[in-house]
This record gives C-alpha cells, sequence and structure tokens, in this order.
C-alpha cells in the first residue's frame, strides 16, 4: 500500500508538472494550431499584379501560408529568407507540384510593397518561377479573418506587431495540414508537409513539443530558451526515473532472495 500510495503522489506531481509545461492554449501572441480546420476560401486579396483575387481562385494545388508585414524589423525578412532557402533547396519545383502564398496582415501595406518584396525574394530565391509565389494585400477585418482561421496571433505596437514564426501547409481543398515553426526549415520537412497537403492529411509537427522549452520575446521579437520550462521537464524526467528505479528495486532483491 506505501508503495501504491508513493507511486499515486509521483503521478498527480507528474500530470500538475505536464500541465505546467504545456503551451498556452490563447497566448497573446503565438499560434494556435486549427489542424484539419478549412480557412475562408471567399476572403478577398489583392496580388502583386494589383488584381483582386480570392483564396479560392488561388488555392488548387498545395501551398504554403506565410505571414509577414512588409516593414517588420525583426522576424518577417528572415521567415522569408528561410521560405526562400527551401524552396531552392527542395526538390519539388515551386508553381507546378506546390505554390507559396504570403499574405501581409498590416492593413497598411500596399500592392506596392508587396510587388517589391515579391521582386527581392523571387529574384533571389525563385528565379524563372516567380509566379508559384504570390504576394497578397487586404483590408483589416480579411486580415482578422484570416489569421483568426488558421489560429496565428499577433499583437500591435504602435505601427509595429509582434507577432510569431510560423509557416502553414494548405491543402489544395483549403484544409490547415501542418504547422512549421522558425525561420528556416528542413527541405524533408517541408516536403512532407506538401505531400501531405496533397493528400489531405494533417499532422501535428515535433516543432510544437519543442516549443515547450521557448518562450516567445516580445521585445526581441524572437524566441528564446525558457529555463523554467527547460527545469519542468528536467523534474519530469528525474521523477520517472525514480518511479522505475523504486518499483523495479524490490522486485530485484526479492528474486535474488528466492
Amino acid at each position: 500500500m506505501k508503495k501504491v500510495f508513493i507511486f499515486c503522489f509521483l503521478l498527480i506531481s507528474l500530470s500538475s508538472q505536464s500541465t505546467y509545461a504545456q503551451v498556452d492554449k490563447s497566448p497573446e501572441v503565438g499560434v494556435i494550431e486549427h489542424l484539419g480546420a478549412t480557412i475562408p476560401l471567399d476572403l478577398t486579396f489583392v496580388n502583386d499584379k494589383f488584381e483582386k483575387v480570392t483564396l479560392k481562385q488561388l488555392i488548387n494545388k498545395p501551398t504554403i501560408l506565410s505571414f509577414v508585414y512588409f516593414d517588420c524589423p525583426g522576424l518577417c525578412s528572415p521567415l522569408l529568407e528561410g521560405v526562400g532557402d527551401v524552396i531552392s533547396k527542395s526538390d519539388m519545383v515551386l508553381g507546378k507540384d506546390y505554390q507559396v502564398i504570403t499574405i501581409s496582415f498590416n492593413f497598411r501595406d500596399t500592392p506596392e510593397k508587396a510587388k517589391e518584396k515579391k521582386k527581392r525574394f523571387t529574384e533571389r530565391y525563385a528565379k524563372g518561377k516567380s509566379d508559384g509565389w504570390i504576394f497578397l494585400t487586404t483590408d483589416s477585418a480579411t486580415i482578422f479573418n484570416i489569421t483568426h482561421s488558421t489560429g496565428f496571433i499577433t499583437k500591435a505596437v504602435g505601427l509595429d506587431f509582434v507577432h510569431p514564426s510560423a509557416i502553414i501547409a494548405i491543402s489544395p481543398q483549403g484544409k490547415i495540414t501542418r504547422y512549421l515553426y522558425g525561420i528556416t526549415f528542413q527541405p524533408i520537412d517541408f516536403k512532407m508537409a506538401l505531400i501531405e497537403a496533397n493528400k489531405e492529411q494533417p499532422r501535428p509537427s515535433i516543432q510544437k513539443v519543442l516549443m515547450l522549452c521557448y518562450s516567445y520575446d516580445p521585445q526581441g521579437q524572437r524566441y528564446t530558451l525558457d529555463v523554467l520550462k527547460v527545469a519542468g521537464v528536467l523534474i519530469l524526467f528525474f521523477i520517472l526515473v525514480f518511479v522505475v528505479v523504486y518499483l523495479l528495486k524490490p522486485k530485484k532483491n526479492n528474486k535474488q532472495q528466492n
């Protein structure tokens, strides 16, 4: 009975530590995954060619969706560079096998800015395939609808924004199938996300688990190691080891006596 009591106590401790280590389900800034949900395809945007388009018109193949704003002093350019880099390394063909749609979440951004931004990144990373990387702007209501539907949460601070860094895989039918976090992406993860999108198969990302150990720094606009969360994970590990050793050791001694 004593062992059972101790074991139950440790399980409660594990449970409380796990709860503490979980990512906030409703963060002020961050990503709430909506895997399997369908984004609103009837939303209207203006593309880098100054044409009004809907997502339904655009999304007819696996699509990588990214959110930025064009005057961002922090994460946005590194994110687009990361997207461009993985495009250049991927063995899948941009514009044929998949496409990338970059949406500005700043209603002040204009199609002119979108055109300039597109030229900068496609000339460097997607020469000859620039039509496969689309840059869009729109009004504040539409921005809210698309970011809300994908769980991408930003916060306005003056004329700038605090925001997460992630890209989202969308199926040809508009279903959210994968989130990839950070500003750099492995070609194999990128390819698998597109394959899953093509099959309409939502898949959780292991990077979401890794983010348990990181917190978003709004001032520095980057992810930083959270010492408290790391300590919580280590405590969980050592408690688990203790439970296993404590429960197995008496059995081993009994066997030796017999």
